[in-house]
């Protein structure tokens, strides 16, 4: 079906964006008695004195079968959360394993919602997850920063909605009927995510323009728009890009699942799944899952206020750290220097670096995981936001690699921010999956130069694999792969709409910078299903070379890319180098090529 733009404005440049924050909205709401059971674990006092375990904090609702009145504690969360797009609201909702009858879980913003069962089908819900977009007049494309994993549903009226856009996983569900990813009245929608997950009916995307979907199992996929990307999924279509345009990897390369929090008996543990090669389907299909599993005494439960040293110590004594919800302000980077370690967030917990700091920075080390957390650029310019190795790394982390998951980084929006370079990845063999990394285009401190930012990610590292690439908005190259043998599974962008002129973009002789691009001195490098947009609003006279760039290497091989002028306002010459045919007119038809070279 055809599409709007993906963030368009309904007219001119000084009519706001339609991903424009309801700010009045998202003023903060009087805090309700919310009933919860709850949600402390025995404190196991460390060797050099930090406590591990502890409670989870107020802002982790723990439910079980006989709690009263849960869908009016749901209805109360979402009441607050369904607007407030920049609030400072941040909750975990948490369902020991039983069945739920009845419930209708709406999921605003900063919320996430997770079954506490090892397998998703210890928590079932005779009721559904939802994600609809009421709020914003049934446009879907600011449904951001919302998860929801470790579940089964059996749907009311057989198929869940789950209308998202970015920033909103969908991990290690067990779906018994459908899902509709577009929203009540199919309505513009701009996603997705899912993974380890099993949906037992048909996925219907409906007005989704791109998607991603790893390791899972489907009954059947109905159709496409843009760009729809499956890698070891078992049911997904054929690969037929560019009509319809599904691209199929039958297994994904290298992926490891993201850790999560679960019960064992009446203890809290955390739950790290193994590395697979070459998988397929979920990783809990044929009964326990493959991995360690770490009890929460062995994690310092940081909540906010926390100094970003006592986080430095509790790492240094050997505990990971769990983040509670809620917003963290950093005077110096969280130091990573530990192999093993872990540092996964719940409920979209925040990390703002106040006075330019790198928020955090990962040690050259192996098997770090990071995970489940939000990085708000502040409003000094950080240098990097997040640097997983440092500069010039370069050993070998084959057998156990850091993996960066569902960790997004946001530059202005909430309130000016600015960073040079988002997201620096030094380290070799590591695995990004699933990030949204974003300058913002609406909201509070959005200007080109009030929220600057020139570079999104920059991956440095040899044998980096992305799965799940989403990288939006940024003043100069969105993602730059100077590392060797990199792979990238799925990307998704928009380049800056703000740009004032054709001048403010301009790369030496080249018109524009590149959404993707691939170093001159890079001989190997591959990737599949790629797309660029434009939407210069405020001059819709720009022109960009390309949205992609590549060296003419017989190692460096794409698949399936495209490029769309939204609405007309910019156009592409090519779609890689000065290959493909240019986006024209006001269609917002795709321009694709189905390999390169």
């Amino acid at each position: 079906m055809p599409t709007p733009p993906t963030d368009a404005p309904a007219s001119s440049a000084s009519t706001p964006s339609r991903r424009r924050v309801l700010a009045a909205m998202a003023a903060a709401l009087p805090a309700a008695s919310l009933p919860v059971l709850s949600s402390r674990a025995s404190a196991a006092p460390a060797a050099a004195g930090l406590p591990g375990g502890g409670d989870l904090g107020p802002h982790v609702l723990v439910f079980e079968p006989a709690t009263p009145d849960i869908q009016g504690t749901l209805d109360e969360i979402f009441r607050r959360q369904e607007s407030a797009q920049f609030g400072d609201g941040r909750y975990q909702l948490l369902f020991r394993p039983g069945t739920y009858n009845g419930l209708n879980a709406q999921l605003g913003f900063y919320t996430s919602i997770a079954g506490l069962g090892l397998s998703p089908d210890d928590t079932t819900f005779n009721g559904d997850v939802t994600v609809d977009a009421g709020w914003f007049n049934g446009n879907a494309t600011q449904n951001f920063w919302r998860s929801a994993e470790n579940l089964a549903l059996r749907p009311v009226n057989g198929t869940n909605r789950w209308a998202v856009a970015q920033a909103a996983p969908f991990r290690r569900m067990h779906v018994k009927g459908g899902l509709n990813l577009a929203p009540d009245g199919y309505g513009w929608a701009s996603g997705g995510y899912i993974a380890d997950s099993r949906i037992d009916g048909t996925v219907s995307p409906y007005s989704q323009q791109q998607w991603y979907s790893r390791d899972s199992s489907v009954g059947g996929w109905n159709n496409a728009v843009w760009n729809m990307v499956f890698s070891g999924v078992e049911g997904a279509p054929a690969q037929t890009f560019p009509n319809p345009p599904y691209t199929t990897l039958d297994t994904t390369p290298v992926s490891r699942e993201k850790p999560f929090l679960y019960l064992d008996g009446a203890d809290y543990r955390v739950f790290l799944p193994e590395k697979r090669t070459n998988a397929r389907g979920t990783t809990w299909g044929n009964g326990t899952p493959r991995g360690q599993s770490l009890p929460l005494g062995q994690f310092y439960v940081a909540k906010p206020g926390v100094a970003a040293a006592t986080l430095n110590a509790a790492l240094a004594q050997g505990l990971n750290v769990l983040l509670t919800p809620g917003i963290y302000h950093l005077d110096r980077p969280i130091d990573v220097q530990r192999p093993n370690a872990v540092v996964l967030g719940l409920g979209y917990a925040t990390l703002v670096p106040d006075n330019g700091v790198t928020a955090v920075k990962v040690a050259d080390v192996d098997g770090v995981r990071l995970a489940g957390f939000l990085i708000d650029a502040g409003p000094v310019n950080s240098t990097t936001l997040l640097e997983v190795g440092p500069e010039g790394a370069s050993a070998s982390h084959a057998a156990n690699p850091t993996t960066v998951q569902d960790v997004f980084i946001r530059i202005g929006g909430a309130g000016a921010g600015k960073a040079t370079t988002s997201m620096v990845i030094n380290s070799n063999h590591t695995i990004v999956d699933h990030t949204w990394v974003w300058r913002a285009d609406h909201g509070d401190g959005v200007g080109w130069e009030t929220n600057r930012a020139d570079y999104g990610v920059r991956v440095n590292g040899d044998d980096v694999v992305a799965t799940g690439l989403f990288v939006e908005h940024f003043n100069k190259y969105d993602v730059e792969w100077r590392g060797e043998r990199g792979r990238t599974v799925f990307f998704q962008n928009e380049k800056a709409y703000d740009a004032p002129n054709q001048a403010a973009v301009q790369n030496g002789s080249t018109k524009g910078y590149a959404a993707y691009k691939i170093a001159d001195g890079v001989t190997t490098h591959e990737g599949w299903g790629l797309g660029s947009y434009c939407y210069y609003n405020v001059d819709p006279t720009i022109r960009q070379d390309h949205g992609f760039a590549a060296p003419e290497k017989p190692g460096v091989r794409l698949h399936d890319l495209l490029v769309v002028s939204l609405g007309g306002k910019g156009q592409y010459e090519h779609v890689i180098n000065g290959i493909g045919a240019p986006t024209s007119g006001t269609s917002t038809v795709p321009s694709t090529l189905v390999s390169y070279p």
